[in-house]
């Protein structure tokens, strides 16, 4: 598997994945401008895109839209002057070979939905906008080689902001976003030893910092007997994290932690 999360926040969020000829992306909110840059990067174009997943239709997510309208679309939720092929909880397809299971989140949009993609030997979790993650998908998420997840908000950072209070209480409300505390918890309960990579998402740029995120869930997950050679990366709202072709090819962004120090040495002066 190769993919990359090139936008990631309330100003904009966008993941592609590239497997073995096939090529999917979740949401296609940020600027148009933004994300021709980031394709452009990537050597991708539009049209080798084989499908386009919606999470939810916040403009944070779908602002893009019109630009991906020609693309076979999938969404929980009809979306204006498109055509979409209806997504429900844990009723899976497939695009090409790769399996997709959905998953229902609690966020304050209508059938806000989370997705594992499966190619049969990796399997990746793409989970934002939510105030929690059910439990009950624990068992269909452990064991994911990646995982993106959402880790926006220090409660005590975001009431210390100016935001207005019912702000404050949606944000960290069952129907909100996830925090980084509960983060860190359902990624205790859900890594194995055979994840290798995990994304934080959708950090809030005013009620967290990528710091902050990153050292609450390493500092629950250090003494995880599965984090031996485990790479955490705290993503920024516009910058590319993720992994290339090859399992070496490793894209942390610039705030990032390897639990395996002297790998990580290795791997740097390479």
């Amino acid at each position: 598997m190769e993919f990359y999360l090139l936008a990631s926040g309330s100003k904009g969020n966008c993941f592609l994945l590239k497997d073995a000829g096939t090529v999917i992306q979740i949401d296609c909110g940020s600027t148009r401008k933004y994300l021709k840059e980031c394709f452009a990067k990537l050597g991708h174009s539009i049209e080798e895109t084989d499908a386009l997943l919606i999470t939810h239709d916040h403009s944070d997510h779908i602002s893009q839209l019109r630009t991906f309208r020609e693309l076979p679309i999938y969404s929980p939720v009809e979306l204006p002057d498109v055509d979409t092929f209806r997504v429900r909880p844990l009723q899976e397809f497939f695009i090409e070979k790769i399996k997709v299971t959905p998953l229902a989140l609690s966020h304050d949009a209508l059938n806000t939905t989370g997705y594992i993609l499966d190619d049969g030997s990796e399997k990746l979790t793409y989970i934002t906008d939510t105030g929690y993650v059910n439990e009950r998908y624990f068992d269909l998420i452990r064991g994911s080689d990646y995982i993106v997840l959402e880790c926006n908000h220090d409660p005590d950072t975001l009431m210390q902001t100016g935001r207005p209070y019912y702000v404050k209480q949606r944000i960290i409300g069952e129907e909100g976003h996830l925090c980084n505390e509960d983060c860190a918890e359902v990624l205790d309960q859900v890594i194995t030893p055979n994840t290798k990579m995990v994304i934080l998402a959708h950090i809030s740029q005013e009620g967290n910092t990528r710091q902050l995120a990153l050292k609450t869930v390493c500092t629950r997950l250090k003494d995880n007997p599965n984090v031996s050679d485990l790479v955490v990366a705290a993503a920024g709202q516009y910058e590319i994290a993720g992994k290339g072709e090859s399992d070496e090819e490793i894209i942390c962004g610039s705030v990032s932690y390897h639990f395996d120090l002297e790998h990580l040495a290795q791997r740097s002066s390479s």
